[in-house]
């Protein structure tokens, strides 16, 4: 199935309208990596941020996400929106995945990422879902 260009358009308007920010641990590295060189995480970080060019995503780096025995890791935020973190990464072949994952997320008219159509590292790799600051949950009947 492929979109219209119409559909392609309205997509790209909603995307850039809504504010999309992938942190990614540049302190991350694996068990068994060594200490000393450039670290995995940095490596994701830096393939993230050449994916990401051109999209409207922003790709920051940060130092430990706290996930160290989920290396390698990231997390992905919505402006006044929910936030995901992942674990498992590969340096050299998840930084599309983790763009894919925010473009998905963008869209979302519910402010949740859908698991439909989620790249697979982002099903499996699932870490946390930190609901926005000023989240209150709705009273059930």
């Amino acid at each position: 199935m492929t979109l219209s260009d119409t559909e392609e358009d309205e997509d790209r308007a909603i995307e850039a309208a809504t504010s999309m920010t992938i942190y990614v641990c540049i302190t991350c590295r694996r068990a068994g990596d060594p200490e000393d060189g450039v670290r995995p995480g940095l490596l994701l970080a830096r393939e993230t941020a050449r994916a990401a060019d051109g999209t409207g995503v922003v790709v920051r780096q940060v130092r430990c996400l706290a996930n160290c025995s989920r290396a390698l890791s990231a997390a992905i935020r919505r402006e006044e929106g929910w936030t995901y973190i992942f674990g498992g990464l590969d340096e050299r072949r998840d930084a599309e995945a983790l763009i894919e994952g925010a473009r998905l997320f963008a869209r979302a008219s519910d402010g949740l990422m859908p698991w439909r159509g989620r790249p697979e590292i982002l099903k499996r790799g699932l870490i946390a879902r930190v609901p926005p600051i000023d989240f209150e949950e709705e009273e059930r009947e």
